[in-house]
């Protein structure tokens, strides 16, 4: 059932690259009007998908829902790095991100998007991305474990 179960995968990550594309989420100009606050477009659709994640959490967890297989969905509580939220493995971390978001004009998210769209410059970022984190590349070809889920909150 597993190569099946793929193929959902690949038809929802087309889908949603196409609502990127449409709603210019992986615009670099768009990208830029945020970090410049000259917009508030970008930062309205991050916010909403804040609040969409939060509130689909809750229910799953309210409502102690399930996966299709039945097994019992987890949301695993993230690793504070030693110092909670205020540990320095998140500043660095995200620092270097929003740096590096900033000067590509990309975020790691629609890079296969981009590539796919045409913006052939993305493969530079894909594979900068994937050698300077090597957790990240091993993250993202690792399929994930089914019924649970890493909170990143």
């Amino acid at each position: 059932n597993r190569p099946f179960a793929l193929l959902g995968y690949l038809a929802l990550g087309i889908v949603l690259g196409i609502v990127f594309v449409q709603s210019e989420v992986v615009s670099w100009f768009r990208i830029q009007e945020m970090f410049r606050f000259q917009s508030f477009h970008m930062y309205g659709i991050i916010g909403s998908a804040v609040a969409v994640a939060a509130v689909g959490v809750q229910v799953i967890q309210r409502l102690g829902l399930k996966t299709l297989h039945g097994e019992e969905i987890r949301v695993v509580p993230r690793d504070e790095g030693g110092r909670g939220f205020w540990g320095p493995r998140y500043w660095i971390g995200g620092t270097l991100f929003g740096i590096g978001w900033a000067l590509l004009g990309a975020c790691p998210g629609p890079i296969f998007t981009l590539l796919g769209s045409g913006v052939s410059v993305m493969v530079a970022a894909l594979v900068s991305a994937m050698a300077m984190s090597p957790s990240m590349a091993k993250d993202a070809l690792t399929p994930p474990v089914v019924g649970s889920v890493k909170s990143t909150i």
